[in-house]
């Protein structure tokens, strides 16, 4: 079993640095199975969300692991029909709740819409009371954190955003990293689009290290200091995820894959007027 090493955030809690997404999996049986198999391979990050329908199935899998809570890195983030100060603090309890844990590692909104100042007030006072030991936000563009930054006193430790060998974010890790706030890729596969598996030049890479596509954009993205959180139901290929920390990438790679950025989301432009108002139009929509 693969030991993750750990990254330490800006408030000094430690978090391993690649873990596991549930994402899509709202199947009850299937996301309790699927985070059983992932703790039992090692790992010990696990992010879901209120809008992934399935938080009562990580805390089923948890609860039933024999791994010390505390052992544990459990992430949950808040969706934009939470996004007042009161619903947000009753959004933390009911994720508490469905989870069965008395305090959540990271808490994030999911989302840069609605009362973002209202929603991170909340997300702060249970910061302070200790039911969350980590507050962030996901898919924040820098201007985004930089006013809340400039707004609330506490700055977040994690922006989740995606980022894979098509999206590369340059800029945007860039900053956050500047600023001593994680970035942490989502869909670090670009769930497979545009033939990433496929790709002549991460094939290349793969085959010099004896390593799969997987494996090498992993590491790309560990290289790059970001966290990630890799999602897979099948067993075979969490150990294959989590398998990547025997090798690195030599400067010639990283600037290889560097090299294929499109600049382009693979999924939808989180600045899009249209995809504001899908996200605002169903109050869980599974949106990422």
């Amino acid at each position: 079993m693969r030991t993750v090493p750990n990254i330490t955030l800006n408030n000094g809690v430690t978090m391993p640095q690649l873990g596991f997404g549930v994402f899509q999996i709202p199947d009850p049986s299937e996301a309790e199975k699927a985070v059983s198999d992932a703790i039992a391979e090692g790992y010990r990050l696990i992010d879901t969300a209120t809008a992934y329908r399935n938080e009562e199935a990580v805390g089923a899998a948890v609860s039933k692991s024999g791994v010390k809570r505390e052992d544990l890195f459990i992430t949950s983030k808040l969706w934009v029909s939470d996004f007042t100060y009161e619903r947000a603090k009753a959004g933390i309890d009911a994720s508490l709740k469905r989870l069965g844990l008395d305090y959540l590692d990271l808490y994030l909104l999911h989302q840069p819409y609605g009362d973002v100042m209202g929603a991170w007030r909340a997300l702060s006072e249970a910061y302070a009371a200790g039911k969350i030991r980590a507050i962030g936000v996901s898919n924040f563009y820098a201007d985004q954190l930089k006013n809340l930054q400039l707004s609330m006193e506490v700055t977040p430790a994690v922006n989740q955003i995606e980022v894979n060998p098509w999206y590369q974010q340059t800029d945007e890790v860039s900053f956050a990293q500047k600023e001593g706030i994680f970035v942490e890729a989502w869909a670090p596969f670009a769930e497979g689009k545009n033939h990433i598996f496929e790709n002549t030049v991460l094939k290349d890479i793969a085959s010099k290290y004896g390593k799969t596509v997987g494996q090498v954009i992993l590491r790309w993205l560990l290289q790059r200091s970001i966290i990630v959180i890799p999602k897979t139901v099948h067993a075979e290929r969490m150990r294959e995820n989590i398998d990547v920390f025997d090798f690195s990438l030599d400067e010639a790679d990283m600037k290889a894959v560097a090299a294929l950025d499109t600049g382009k989301s693979q999924f939808f432009d989180h600045r899009d007027p249209a995809a504001i108002e899908q996200i605002f139009g169903t109050s869980l929509r599974r949106l990422r």
